[in-house]
Order: structure tokens, then sequence, then C-alpha cells
């Protein structure tokens, strides 16, 4: 006879979404059981950068700034192509306060406003360009966590800083040496490692101890409810019941290669998230019947491939680039060695222009990409984990002309130079009417602020040796999966809601659509919809 665990409330995933879930649960009175898939906790969560956008959130309002209800939904509606839904959207701009001032208050989060982080679209209505929506992590000590420290994702890469310490937050000069060496060897974390590893403290805290290593096989059903799980763990079956109700929090289903070909409508050659995400929690909700969202879209972004810095289980690592596209003396070409973009939008947008299909050549246009640079963007600036001062990696390209770089790369040496030409031209007299690189405040928040005006992000490619590396239509994450109501409860083929079915994080129709109003726009609406998963699954049949 196979093994059975009977618990109230049972969450599948261990990231932001699913920790978040656990804890509101177990707050609310209920008997919680935490599983995952894999052998550590955290998953596309532990290597973000782990900033959370919530409108009107609490250290807005202890900041005295200025931010309403009525801002937050006007600056969604604005950017709205028909993938807003009302409650879903209301509920994360309504409730994220209050699911970022309760996981606070139990400790699951320390966060404080990112200065000067503007809002992504600024021409929009209810936009803030002076920032504040986006909060940052402060730093944990690993050493907190015990044996479990080693438990969270990717860890063995810790980050000893703060995102607004570094130039991705805005800093303009990074903690000294000794300062981090210090915070090394006391094992102090930042960024997404401190997100996950203070919501997995806070787990612990309350007895809620992650079962590892459990692949879900298909929900259990007493007439119209779900009432469990079957799975395996270790090769072994069993069997989770739920009294009250199953949270699918596992993340989106970009690894998957089979539901990216079927659902996404453009390219994806390098997903920035780990290996995780795999669509176990959409197989699940599509065995119940879940009404679909959102399939089509992604959390898009450009990213770059690190062929020397492979996933510990030997998948193709990708990172998303910001600065390395952002400061001056760089462009992106496409394959014809013309530019195709302002390379300094952000990311999310910017992801869509590599979905631009050639019906002539029957093809994508801007596909492959590259970033070309000179010397003087080598000797100043980073590129994936290089830094300033560091040789360049044996795998990016590099020529002491422009012709002899396109050669290389397999482009029209002649375009590449009128390219080139035409850029230094526009970046000399500081304005680029091509694609109005630098007119926007945003532009500007990952260039060079050593500089003045556009020459933050405009610079002129001048100095050999020139270098070229690709750039992947990448993602952060898929942003699809079943539809909710504003409580978080699943809904089926039919609008109804599937009685103990719920979901939070990737793994759902995002409350948000398709928009990624601002750094942290994904995390905001995965711990708020965790939180209410959690509160609603406890409270049913309470």
């Amino acid at each position: 006879m196979q093994p059975m665990i009977e618990t109230d409330v049972i969450i599948l995933g261990t990231g932001a979404a699913g920790m978040a879930a656990a804890l509101a649960a177990h707050e609310t009175g209920a008997e919680v059981l935490l599983v995952e898939r894999f052998d550590r906790v955290g998953g596309t969560s532990a290597i973000s950068g782990g900033v959370i956008w919530v409108a009107d959130n609490p250290q807005m309002r202890e900041a005295g700034m200025a931010d309403s209800r009525a801002d937050a939904l006007a600056y969604f509606r604005s950017l709205d192509h028909g993938d807003l839904v009302d409650e879903t959207l209301e509920a994360f701009v309504d409730r994220g306060p209050e699911a970022l001032a309760f996981l606070e208050s139990i400790d699951a989060l320390k966060v404080a406003v990112l200065p000067g982080y503007p809002d992504y679209y600024l021409d929009r209505p209810g936009a803030k360009p002076e920032g504040s929506r986006a909060l940052d992590h402060d730093l944990f000590s690993l050493g907190e966590l015990g044996e479990w420290a080693e438990r969270i994702y990717a860890i063995e890469e810790p980050k000893p800083l703060m995102l607004r310490e570094t130039p991705l937050g805005g800093a303009t000069a990074m903690p000294p040496m000794e300062v981090l060496g210090e915070r090394m060897a006391t094992r102090q974390c930042g960024f997404g490692q401190a997100m996950v590893a203070r919501l997995l403290k806070a787990c612990l805290a309350r007895g809620i101890e992650p079962m590892l290593g459990v692949s879900t096989r298909h929900l259990l059903r007493d007439g119209a409810r779900i009432t469990g799980v079957e799975a395996e763990q270790n090769g072994q079956p069993i069997t989770l019941h739920a009294r009250r109700g199953v949270v699918i929090a596992t993340g989106g289903f970009e690894w998957d290669a089979e539901m990216r070909q079927t659902f996404l409508r453009g390219p994806v050659t390098a997903p920035a998230s780990p290996p995780t995400a795999k669509g176990e929690g959409l197989k699940l909700a599509m065995q119940a019947g879940a009404k679909l969202g959102n399939m089509t879209s992604a959390w898009w972004a450009p990213t770059l491939v690190t062929p020397d810095q492979p996933w510990a289980s030997g998948e193709q690592r990708a990172q998303i680039i910001l600065i390395e596209r952002t400061v001056p003396h760089s462009i992106m070409v496409n394959r014809s060695g013309r530019r195709f973009c302002n390379e300094a939008a952000n990311y999310s947008a910017l992801g869509g222009v590599f979905h631009q299909f050639d019906p002539a050549n029957y093809d994508y246009r801007n596909l492959p990409a590259y970033l070309i640079f000179d010397a003087q963007y080598a000797a100043r600036y980073p590129l994936g984990t290089r830094q300033p001062g560091q040789p360049i990696p044996d795998w990016v390209m590099r020529a002491d002309t422009l012709e002899g770089l396109a050669a290389q790369i397999g482009i029209d040496g002649a375009a590449l130079g009128e390219t080139v030409a035409r850029f230094n031209t526009h970046a000399d007299a500081g304005h680029d009417p091509d694609f109005g690189r630098g007119t926007s405040a945003y532009d500007h928040f990952y260039g060079d602020r050593s500089r003045e005006g556009t020459a933050v992000t405009l610079g002129a490619i001048g100095e050999a040796p020139f270098y070229a590396v690709e750039i992947a239509s990448g993602l952060l994450g898929t942003n699809g999966g079943p539809r909710t109501d504003g409580q978080a409860r699943i809904l089926g083929h039919d609008g109804e809601i599937i009685p103990g079915l719920l979901g939070a994080g990737n793994a759902i129709a995002c409350p948000t659509g398709g928009i990624y109003a601002g750094a942290g726009g994904t995390l905001g609406p995965a711990l708020t919809f965790g939180y209410l998963a959690g509160r609603t699954a406890a409270l049913a049949n309470a």
C-alpha cells in the first residue's frame, strides 16, 4: 500500500508565490504541506533580482510618496491590449499592499524603496517617473538557515549586495571590496536570494519544511472538488490529500519545448530562468479542465548565453542583458547589419522586436542579433558576469576592423560600417533620430550616470578592437496559465470555480496580463496571489 499524507492545504512549488501561499495558509489557521519537484527550493525567484512592484505599497506610504488605486489602474489600462481582466487586476492593485504588509509583519520579507527606479512606460497616465513602486531586499545572513541554506537554488553563487548598491539599482559606485569580503565571510546575500531565504526561514520557523523531490502525476477529485495529488518521491508513488485545497505555484513552462512551441507567439532561444520551469502546474490545471489565458505571452527579455557557465544540471545558461545594451559605445544590429530598435528600452517591451517576421524571407527579421561594442566599452563596462578590467571571454568575437568583425559574424561589412558611422554621427550630436535612444528617463537608468544628458547612453563606437556577441530572444518566464478569480481560485472552461484548486505566480494567467509595469512586475503579482491563494484555501470548509 502506497504512503499517504493528509493535510489541510497542499502548495506545489517553493518559489516566492508558493512560500507566500504556505505562510498565508498557516497564519490563517491551516495545516500546510509545501511540495517541491526538485532538490532545491526557490526556482526562478532565487536567481531573480528579487524586485517587487506594488502600487501604493507600505514603504511608499511611510516615505510620504503619493500613489493611489486610481493611478495604478489608469496606468495598467492605458497599456491594455485586451489581455487584462478587471477582477484579477483590481485584486492585485487592491490587495498587493496588504500582502506585503502581512509578509513583513511575520519577518518573511524585509524590503525598502528602490530610489529613483522609474516605471517602464513614463508617457502613460498614472506612471511614477520617480519610482517608489519597486522594492528592494535588505541583506540576509544565510547562517540563519543552517543546512537549509544549501537547498536554495544556485546559492553556490551568493550575491553579497543589495540591488540598490549596484549600477542595476541606480548606484554610481559599488561597496568597497573589503565590505563585500566581510559579507561573503558572513554569508550575507541580497537580490532574489535574500527574498527566498527570508521566506524559507519564516516557513521553517512555523514547522513548514519543504518536501523535496516530489513529482506530481495527476490531481485527485471527489466529484467536482480537487482533493489532493497523486505523486512520486524518489521513484516511489505517494498520495497527498488536501482537506481544503491545492495551490499550484510551480512556475512557468518555458523549459518544456513542446509547450513553448505550442503556446508562445514567437521564438525563444535562450530563457534566463533556471531549468525548473517545465509546465508541471499547467499540465495539472489542464487535466482539471481549467480555462487558460495569456498563453501566447511571456516576460520577454533579450538574453546573453554564457557557454562557459552552464546550469549545474548541464542545460544552457543565459542571463538578461540590461546595462550592456544601454551604456555608451554599444549598439545592437540584426543579420543585415542594421540597428532595429532603441537598445535602451525596457527589456519586456524590447523582447517583442525579436518576433518581427519577414514574409519575403519567411524568417524572423532580427534574429540572429548582435551586440557590437568597442575598446572604450570593454575598458569601462561589464559583459554578463565579466567586470571592467577583466579579460573579455574567448567566446566573444573580436577584430581590429568593423569589416573583419562583420566577416566573423557573417554579415555584410559595408552595411555594418554604414550603421556604425550613422550611429556615431548621431551619438556625437547627442540625439538618436532613428530610434529615440536617450529620450526617456528609463533609457538613462541603466546608462553611465557619470555622464550628462543623452551621453549616459549615446557614445560613438570607434576604438579598436571591436567586439560582437550574439543576443538571443529570451524571457524571464512565461506568464500564461489557468485563469483565476480575484481570490486566486482557478476557473474551469465554463468560467465556474474548480473547487479546491488555486494558483499563483507564473503558473497562472498573470493578473496584469502581459504588462510588465516596472521592475518587479513579475514578483508583485506572484506574492500577492500567493498570499490570496493561501488565505482562500485555508478558509475553505474551515
